[in-house]
């Protein structure tokens, strides 16, 4: 469907915009591409396979969780495309069964590949030589046996809340009781999480064969040992998928929001169940379980084999693969130096932008490093939103701290599925002596700053990095992301009462260089796209080209849209859920989007403006979605030097010219893979960047 170019744009008109749910499943079918994509190497291939499932069970944990509770309160919301939220679980549904029919399509391929190989996953117990069985039944009684715990459902044993995304047994038995009369019973057995869950067989016939029986296939053998004397009718592998979202009232809990979140977590285990996975085929036990569990008929989903594949990512880390993954290159190494004057002379000459992960994340945690040392080093404040599990920053922070010096970290607790590890890390800085800021009431701080305050020549200098992506060294070996380091005077004044912002939960003031969220961002957007579209009338150079995650908020879409029919041309790289209908007459005709799945995730973001042949590059935490602009702390620098201006315009060029990861998003909501023509050289952006 077209809206006529005459019609008014305007949000009730639903032919103008994508389902949000929906736009997220078709991304999750282009990371499902890269699985299926024969010219992947094949661990590569089952990685992305093992992503797109940790993806559909955290969409389904928070998303399709919020509207599945709106549906059980009665509640028809109507989305930008007009649809209730009965129709878009209903359309969502249908749409995700036919995603893992594909998923598990693709699963039978790379298993047969990987045998090829000589790794094979034993799925058959028939499959097993008689050494295999008793080496099986040896590992049973050793490492198994003594955790699991059968628990029979009756009316003196209630059905246990079984834990979110764990994998279980559920198992039919009967017993001739004295009469003669069969009584079945119901059972359940959780694999136990704790184990591997593929255990490696003893070489065969051929000592370079790998083999793999998997964990909850052993106990299905031992199952006598568990309910002796009972005869065992059907028994099968099932997953439950919970609601995890947390919500928490923090107008009620602000004296406590750490002891307050730790309890919730607890409650993330335990929410209502939104999802059973179970083996087709297990007819009396899928009814059953979907009756226990008070499901819909729609909320099942039945898996021909391996639930959970997500565990597949274990045969990430075997040993002699090389050849069956990526070769990366060695990061350049960034400016950072040993020595704590050259450093801070460095940034103190010029703006430095690193490109991750094509250049050292070692930079950032370089810095802070000196910082923490240096003793004309007063002060350091930083946000952390994620880190990764060994991250040197939190020892950096702490020894700043051990050395004197006045370290604020405002830590965000409610960074969703990492809110454990940042308690941890709270604590553990906490101990070290730093001053901890648990987040700000009813928003998170998103927002990715360093700030270091030096005494030179008796005077206070501060250095700032900003960001687009997590302090976390694990990530940024994988996403592409964007640092700025500078000693700009306006951009640092801007992040220093930024934190005192923050911290004293003062109002927003407008900033002179950043523009932040909640207060100002928005509006920032809206006002730079509408001097684009005041510029195309003016017969100006008119461009907008922006690199996002996610483009959902619609009055951001409809100023793209007035942006377009005034003759801007609008490029968009958007990697995830695009709500925006490209190519419509009229009205979007003037805009492209498309989106980049491969090898390294595409998390940077990116927003340019033409400016009349003034060009303006602004770098952010945030996407174009209306929790960035309203419910968290985000912030949007410029790009101040010429030269870092001309990198990040050719990088995103290169994008452009992208012919090999780009999928094009056409007005019907289909994307469409581009493929290099005769005469056309191939263009993979995400190897090709490395020289950009």
């Amino acid at each position: 469907m077209t809206a006529s170019p005459k019609e008014k744009i305007e949000l009730g008109n639903p032919n103008l915009f994508f389902d949000r749910e929906l736009s997220w499943v078709d991304f999750n079918f282009r990371v499902l591409e890269e699985s299926q994509d024969a010219a992947n190497p094949l661990l590569e291939r089952l990685k992305f396979l093992c992503i797109t499932e940790s993806n559909l069970d955290e969409f389904f944990m928070v998303r399709v969780a919020g509207l599945i509770n709106l549906k059980k309160a009665g509640i028809e919301e109507r989305s930008l495309t007009g649809k209730r939220t009965s129709e878009i679980i209903s359309d969502l549904y249908a749409k995700v069964n036919d995603f893992v029919k594909q998923q598990y399509e693709c699963l039978d391929g790379i298993l047969a590949e990987l045998k090829e190989n000589k790794i094979i996953v034993v799925q058959d117990p028939s499959e097993l030589a008689g050494d295999d069985i008793q080496f099986v039944k040896n590992y049973y009684k050793r490492e198994v046996s003594s955790i699991l715990t059968p628990l029979a459902i009756d009316p003196s044993h209630p059905f246990p809340h079984i834990l979110n995304r764990t994998l279980n047994l559920g198992i039919t038995l009967y017993s001739d009781d004295d009469k003669n009369k069969i009584k079945e019973l119901f059972a359940i057995v959780q694999v136990p999480s704790v184990l591997p869950r593929f255990l490696q067989l003893p070489p065969n016939h051929d000592p370079e064969t790998r083999r793999y029986f998997p964990l909850e296939e052993i106990i299905k053998l031992h199952l006598s040992d568990l309910f002796y004397g009972m005869n065992v009718k059907q028994i099968h592998t099932f997953k439950i998928v919970r609601d995890a979202d947390i919500s928490i009232n923090e107008e009620q809990n602000i004296g406590d929001l750490l002891t307050t979140m730790k309890n919730e977590l607890k409650n993330r285990m335990w929410g209502d169940a939104i999802r059973l996975d179970v083996h087709s085929g297990a007819g009396h036990i899928k009814d059953i379980l979907k009756g226990l569990l008070e499901l819909d008929g729609y909320q099942v989903m039945e898996i021909p084999t391996l639930l959970s594949l997500s565990d597949l990512m274990f045969f990430q880390g075997l040993e002699k693969t090389s050849h069956l993954k990526y070769t990366y290159p060695i990061p350049k190494a960034g400016f950072a130096t040993k020595k704590s004057e050259s450093i801070f002379s460095e940034i103190r000459k010029n703006d430095h932008l690193l490109h991750h992960p094509y250049e050292s994340f070692r930079s950032i945690e370089d810095m802070l490093k000196i910082a923490s040392q240096d003793p004309k080093v007063l002060a350091i404040k930083m946000t952390l939103y994620r880190t990764s599990g060994d991250s040197p920053i939190i020892q950096y922070l702490g020894e700043a701290a051990e050395n004197g010096k006045q370290v604020t970290v405002l830590v965000e607790l409610k960074a969703r599925f990492d809110e454990e590890r940042n308690i941890r890390w709270a604590k553990k800085l906490e101990d070290s002596g730093v001053h901890v800021v648990y987040g700000v009431v009813g928003l998170k701080i998103h927002c990715k700053m360093l700030l270091i305050v030096r005494r030179e020549e008796d005077k206070l200098n501060r250095y700032v990095h900003l960001g687009t992506g997590n302090y976390n060294s694990t990530t940024a070996r994988y996403y592409t992301d964007l640092s700025l380091f500078t000693s700009n005077t306006e951009i640092t004044e801007d992040v220093a009462i930024l934190f005192n912002t923050i911290t004293s939960s003062g109002k927003m003031p407008r900033l002179s260089k950043i523009y932040a969220a909640p207060t100002f961002l928005k509006e920032a957007f809206l006002q730079l796209i509408q001097r684009e579209t005041d510029n195309a009338k003016s017969k100006k150079p008119a461009r907008v080209v922006f690199k996002m995650n996610s483009l959902v908020d619609p009055d951001v879409i409809l100023k793209l849209y007035e942006a377009s029919q005034a003759g801007v041309k609008v490029d968009l790289i958007i990697r995830g859920i695009c709500c925006l209908r490209p190519g419509i007459p009229g009205v979007s005709d003037r805009i492209s989007v498309r989106s980049i799945v491969g090898r390294y995730l595409e998390h940077s973001r990116i927003y340019s403006f033409e400016n009349g042949g003034k060009p303006e590059v602004y770098l952010a935490s945030a996407d174009c979605m209306p929790r960035n602009f309203q419910r968290r702390i985000e912030v949007m620098f410029p790009i101040l030097q010429d030269k870092h201006k001309k990198r990040i315009s050719k990088a995103l060029e290169l994008l452009l010219r992208d012919n090999t990861q780009a999928r094009v998003l056409e007005s019907d909501g289909n994307y469409t893979r581009l493929m290099p023509g005769d005469d056309d050289p191939a263009v993979n952006s995400q190897i090709d960047m490395v020289d950009v």
